[in-house]
């Protein structure tokens, strides 16, 4: 009998009224486990555990408070093997990426527990004479952590390691396609010391726990990763308690190709920037703009790569990519590729589902060439191991394509030229550009974040994301003249 994973409320684990499964997208017939799902009352007992909890860990000195993120930080990085292993399983990504997640989880900790002593004042004299100015950074309050499936740990991390890094209370809602990977972080962080309700995990139904958790006027701040559509939605949800907010959202990546740039690199930065993770990061170099006088050369080794690529169990030796994360997803990639099709796209390889050794969601990186840039599957968030060829005949024409979309969260261009690489880096409208790099990968210390429907608030990672955990305060003081 598989043991029920239960919800963390108030310091306790806690059983809820109803239960999911979860199974391995690599193969179905292995079941992860059974996962509780709680009701609204137990968001509501811990919406209002968080609000006392978060006034007793302000009042915690500095050094235990960055303890605490550095045994967090230390105890992910030492156990990426078995906790990247169990990401792999539920998740469907390769191992090496799995087990390279929950290491990278534990740096945002690690970071963040520097953080906490880095929390530095500002002191300005003030306009007015024998008046002292001091401007310091306190909590927001109780922060409401919504995280998608695609990164459950990683994603996870970089919202939770700084919300208590700067004081705040967390009550997470994490996707419910990969409750076992927050299980075993919230295991983690539950061993320290830390007030009972501080950090909560609560698993359940977007539509009622989901829905209670943004509409509460008892959560300070809501920090999302997730579709355009849950967004909005969100927003819309929280704007009558003028709730802040900060949402990860959607993108559509491009990655311009030069006539002058390394053809071999450029295909492997293709490569690994569509079909890593399966095409299932919100980093995917979903749009591929290629110079005209590169262009055959190029798609002549895109597709043989593409053809190359192992297709497996996301724990076997040797995979490359894995499975989908789950039926109703490859079913909507399938339609995508119909879509392209009935658009006139050319599907050079792949785009179909694969009948492998393991039952699972197995699909072929597909590769759609003759695309023009106002075609759906160009326009839209695919989230699918697919990626579209778009011929252009110049650079400026390329920097065009690249910018034309309601998104704006990831961008590169691989070229030899030090001119067409500062331009790109300075008028690329999206919130990262690469230069000869994936456009997907970033780094744990600077700012991550997009433009247009990619992103909305202040930007995540960094130092930059006190702006979002913290409010700013600043006194006046006249202490007057000595006796």
């Amino acid at each position: 009998m598989t043991e029920l994973k239960l919800n963390y409320i108030a310091g306790q684990w806690a059983e809820g009224p109803s239960s999911i499964e979860n199974r391995n997208p690599s193969d179905l017939s292995d079941l992860v486990g059974h996962f509780t799902q709680a009701s609204v009352a137990q968001l509501d007992e811990a919406i209002a555990a968080a609000r006392t909890a978060q006034a007793e860990w302000a009042t915690y000195g500095l050094e235990r408070r960055q303890a605490v993120l550095m045994a967090i930080g230390t105890e992910l990085m030492a156990r990426a093997e078995d906790l990247g292993t169990l990401l792999s399983r539920e998740e469907g990504k390769p191992l090496a990426e799995g087990k390279g997640e929950v290491y990278r989880a534990g740096q945002f900790f690690t970071y963040y527990a520097h953080e906490v002593l880095r929390q530095l004042g500002e002191n300005a004299d003030s306009v007015r004479p024998g008046v002292e100015v001091h401007v310091r950074r306190e909590p927001v309050g109780t922060v409401a952590v919504i995280s998608p499936w695609n990164f459950p740990t990683a994603t996870a991390s970089w919202k939770i390691a700084p919300a208590l890094a700067y004081g705040n209370a967390v009550i997470w809602k994490p996707a419910n396609l990969t409750p076992a990977s927050a299980v075993a972080l919230t295991e983690i962080i539950a061993k320290q010391d830390i007030p009972p309700g501080l950090f909560q995990l609560v698993m359940g139904p977007g539509g009622e726990v989901g829905q209670r958790l943004v509409e509460s006027p008892d959560i300070d701040a809501i920090s999302f990763t997730g579709s355009v559509p849950v967004g909005r939605h969100i927003a819309a949800s929280a704007v009558g308690n003028f709730t802040r907010l900060q949402m990860e959202m959607g993108s559509k990546n491009a990655l311009a190709v030069m006539d002058d740039a390394d053809l071999d690199l450029a295909v492997t930065l293709a490569l690994g920037g569509a079909f890593g993770g399966t095409g299932q990061k919100c980093t995917a170099s979903s749009r591929l703009v290629v110079h005209a006088d590169i262009h055959d050369a190029f798609v002549e080794k895109l597709v043989a790569g593409a053809r190359a690529m192992k297709v497996g169990h996301a724990l076997a030796e040797g995979t490359q990519m894995g499975p989908v994360v789950s039926e109703s997803q490859l079913n909507e990639n399938l339609a995508y590729v119909d879509k392209g099709q009935s658009e006139g796209a050319e599907l050079a390889c792949g785009g179909t589902r694969l009948t492998l050794d393991h039952d699972g969601h197995y699909m072929s990186p597909g590769v759609f060439l003759n695309t023009t840039n106002d075609m759906a599957i160009n326009r839209e968030e695919m989230f699918a191991p697919l990626t579209s060829v778009i011929k252009v005949g110049s650079y400026d024409e390329a920097l065009h394509v690249v910018n034309d979309t309601n998104f704006g969260l990831t961008s590169g261009i691989v070229t030899r030229s030090l001119a067409r690489a500062s331009h790109f880096r300075r008028n690329a409208r999206t919130g990262v550009v690469t230069v000869n790099l994936p456009t997907a990968g970033t780094d744990y210390h600077v700012p991550f974040g997009g433009r247009g429907d990619s992103s909305y608030g202040p930007r995540e990672q960094g130092i930059h994301a006190r702006d979002f955990y913290t409010i700013v305060k600043t006194a006046y003081i006249a202490a007057g003249s000595p006796e």
